[in-house]
């Protein structure tokens, strides 16, 4: 302690005479005050020395030059430098000296920038701690001077991380400044800049050491993530008012919004997988908690930053955790879980041009249960609705029709992206999910949907698969339509509802169309030259042929039942004429093209006979259907005779019978014919006619003179519609133009007379009826293709066995056994056994 002594006013005045006596004290004391300065540490005095008399001088730069030499020749001071630093800091902080503050950090700056040694370790625990301080006053400059430092600081690549070195309260402190509502704007905007920076800082500053990950607990996420997002969605709020921001680029570094979104990027392309669901799963709480979901244009904007921000190998485990999201909120309101799909879909075609990920049966999975969600909510709001009349109801209808539309647009780009082998898969998948009434086939539970809410499922996975079908582009038929594909695609073609049909036969339009030839052939017309639509085609292949040969009886007959559907519109000709163009196009030799006409004349005769009492519309629809298509393919194929014969028949039509050409019959008010029997036979395609036309050009045509029977399988007993056995029976029969049903009815009916007993006793008559039979039966088998014949063939070993196993039904019952059969009387449970020697055996059984 320095001792100091009063000197009275006498002494002050008079002059300075030495004495050794009295001087002594004073001499003493000065020279204990000139050593106390000498006496203390150098690294104080030269930090002393930074410090001007006048803070506003700023940084004394000799005594600065002189306190980083001593810094860098003698690191280990750096320890004790860096505390008192602090120490002088803390006072002036606590003090309110702002300006010595703001010299001590720029103190701070320069020897944290100039020392790059081990030693600085202990020198970074004093300046965190300096910058602590000015983070936590209350003064925005000081927030903001501490801000700069630590991004400076985070700059700094240093040697060797330190693992022990902790950033919580930096990345709280940072989080809270990007919340910042100070009263006046400027400041305000400043100091959310500050927080972005610094929440960057300590990013940059962490995630480049790969043991060091306390950055992405999820303590930290739910700090960082949020407050980012919170300020990029203030220039959403912005935009939305003023349109985009045309500010130059200097301007953008101070654009809280901008820089909130270029740390976001910076955040996720640093992300790993397994830091991935930490780094998304505060961004689903966020659109939660703030109700961002609907509208959803800020939703779509942050997925789109993440999707193009994160690694391309990542992509699909954002997918998955939206998915898992839409799981959790599938309760909510439909335009909440529309507003995550619409999300998904953003998220899907980003992801779809790079890697997709292995779990791609299950995002189809979730999907379509979430389709099948919406269905039930739809069908239980109309049925909580019904008989009443409700707006809010009618509403909720249309947000679950949001909700199904974003789900099928979300299938249909996620697999028309899918390579071919899983788009493959996926057509398999969704067909299996289409419930066909009186099957349980399907994996899709509808239980609870009714006949409507099925119906509506239905529409949906067709919808969907049309949608994965698009754009598919198979080198193939077989590849495209395989065995255990065709069949089920095929069933709905049979059902009553004349739009699931539609959806059917356009599917099957996405897979059979190769060449893109679809768009030439829309719309039903007679086409004056083929050759103006410059048709695609190749050569079929082996392939193909075989594929026709094998299941071309199959595609004829679905398009020959769907033309007598009677609930049929404009729409559905339209595409069953594509549908036979399309075949001719990709998949039609010699042998298909007979079969072809075959099928178009056997519609043209239905349509005349009408067994089906098909309206007159429809009558008149089919046969412009059979004129349209004859006359394309007639120029398909460019026989001369062939064409001739067609165009004459048109030209008699559009004279005679315009109503039996597609641009009348199609026309809003066409005058229909009230019957079509009276009609001359050159208004009709004759089939001797067209056989000799063809015949004389190298065709096959000993297969026209057999009139067309569709092929009966199992699938008309399974769709609701009525039974097809019914209606082709008549023509099953091995004998052609015979009916046993109807012979016998004429039969009973018959009267007895004398010249009926005289017929029925006269033998020669029964031999030539005889003679006939067997001809006509030859040449049946002889002329008759093999589908044919086994279609017809089966049919009959169908109904003997269903009969069989009704006798079988009725009379066998289970044989008695020794060991006794259970009774209940009184309510105990008793046995009777038969004695053997009892029992009556069948005679071929004893011997």
């Amino acid at each position: 302690m320095k001792d100091y002594f009063q000197v009275s006013t006498t002494e002050l005045e008079k002059p300075y005479e030495f004495n050794s006596t009295s001087e002594a004290p004073s001499f003493l004391c000065l020279r204990i005050c000139c050593c106390c300065g000498a006496l203390r540490p150098r690294f104080k005095r030269l930090v002393d020395n930074i410090f001007p008399e006048d803070p506003k001088d700023g940084l004394v730069k000799g005594d600065m030059e002189k306190l980083t030499f001593y810094a860098v020749s003698a690191p280990e001071k750096l320890d004790r430098i860096g505390t008192y630093l602090a120490d002088k800091l803390t006072r002036d902080v606590v003090r309110h000296r702002t300006g010595n503050v703001l010299i001590a950090m720029e103190a701070l700056d320069q020897l944290l920038m100039a020392c790059h040694s081990q030693s600085i370790k202990p020198f970074v625990e004093s300046f965190l701690h300096m910058v602590a301080k000015l983070l936590e006053s209350g003064e925005p400059e000081l927030q903001m001077l501490g801000t700069n430092s630590f991004v400076k600081f985070a700059n700094i690549e240093e040697d060797t991380p330190s693992y022990h070195r902790r950033y919580d309260f930096f990345v709280s402190r940072f989080s809270s400044m990007c919340h910042s509502c100070y009263d006046d704007p400027e400041v305000q905007r400043e100091i959310r800049v500050a927080g972005i920076r610094g929440i960057q800082g300590v990013v940059r500053k962490t995630v480049n050491d790969e043991l060091q990950a306390t950055i992405w607990e999820p303590q930290h996420m739910d700090k960082i993530v949020p407050s980012l997002l919170f300020n990029m969605q203030k220039l959403e709020d912005v935009d939305s008012r003023i349109g985009p921001p045309s500010s130059p680029d200097g301007d953008k570094e101070e654009n809280p919004a901008v820089l909130a979104e270029n740390c976001f990027r910076e955040l996720l392309g640093r992300a790993t997988y397994g830091n991935m669901s930490n780094a998304v799963r505060p961004v689903f709480e966020h659109l939660d908690h703030h109700h961002l979901w609907d509208p959803n244009e800020f939703a779509v904007h942050c997925f789109k930053v993440i999707m193009y921000s994160i690694q391309a190998q990542y992509s699909h485990h954002v997918i998955q955790e939206t998915l898992a999201h839409l799981d959790v909120r599938k309760k909510d309101s439909p335009r909440v879980r529309a507003g995550i799909i619409q999300v998904l879909l953003e998220a899907v075609a980003i992801a779809a041009k790079g890697s997709i990920g292995p779990t791609v049966l299950e995002v189809f999975n979730t999907l379509l249960k979430h389709l099948r969600l919406s269905v039930e909510f739809e069908a239980g709001e109309r049925r909580g609705s019904m008989g009443s009349v409700n707006v809010s109801t009618s509403t909720k209808d249309n947000d679950e029709r949001i909700v199904q539309n974003a789900i099928i647009q979300t299938i249909g780009f996620f697999g028309s992206n899918l390579p071919d082998y899983q788009r493959s898969e996926i057509m398999m998948f969704i067909m299996g999910k289409v419930p066909v009434f009186g099957t349980t086939t399907h994996t899709l539970d509808t239980s609870q949907l009714g006949d409507l809410g099925t119906r509506r499922i239905q529409i949906m996975l067709l919808r969907s698969l049309l949608m994965v079908t698009s754009g598919y582009k198979a080198k193939t038929i077989v590849t495209a339509l395989p065995a255990p594909f065709l069949d089920p695609i095929l069933s709905p073609s049979l059902m009553e509802d004349y739009e699931l049909r539609q959806l059917v036969l356009e599917i099957m339009h996405n897979l059979t169309d190769r060449h893109d030839n679809r768009a030439k052939l829309r719309g039903i017309r007679i086409i004056p030259d083929v050759a103006d639509l410059k048709i695609k085609r190749e050569k079929i292949s082996k392939q193909d042929a075989s594929f026709m040969k094998k299941n071309g009886q199959q595609l004829y007959r679905h398009i020959y039942l769907g033309c007598k559907e009677d609930d049929n519109v404009q729409k559905n000709f339209e595409l069953l004429y594509t549908s036979l163009a399309l075949i001719t196009i990709e998949l039609a030799n010699e042998e298909v093209v007979i079969d072809l006409i075959r099928v178009a004349i056997a519609l043209q005769d239905n349509a005349i006979i009408n067994e089906d009492n098909l309206p007159m519309f429809h009558r008149c629809a089919m046969m412009a259907l059979v004129a349209a298509y004859l006359n394309f393919l007639s120029q398909m194929i460019a026989v001369p005779a062939f064409c001739q014969h067609v165009s004459k028949v048109i030209e008699i039509r559009t004279m005679e019978a315009p109503y039996f050409l597609p641009e009348h019959i199609f026309r809003d008010k066409c005058m229909l014919p009230k019957s079509l029997e009276k009609h001359e036979k050159n208004l009709y395609f004759l089939t001797n006619k067209i056989a000799e036309s063809l015949g004389g050009s190298g065709y096959n045509v000993e297969k026209l003179t057999v009139p067309y029977v569709p092929q009966v399988t199992d699938e008309d007993r399974l769709s609701r519609r009525k039974s097809i056995v019914d209606t082709v029976s008549i023509q099953v029969d091995i004998l052609p133009g015979s009916n046993p049903i109807d012979n016998m009815v004429s039969t009973t009916t018959e009267e007895i007379t004398f010249e009926a007993l005289k017929k029925a006793i006269d033998t020669n008559g029964m031999e030539e009826q005889e003679k006939e039979k067997r001809r006509l039966v030859i040449e049946k088998f002889q002329k008759a293709p093999f589908e044919e014949i086994a279609a017809q063939c089966e049919t009959k070993a169908n109904f003997l066995h269903d009969r069989l196993a009704q006798i079988l039904e009725l009379t066998i019952r289970p044989p008695p056994s020794p060991s006794g059969t259970l009774t209940i009387t009184s309510g105990h449970a008793q046995y009777q056994s038969v004695p053997v020697y009892e029992m009556k055996f069948p005679d071929l059984c004893v011997y």
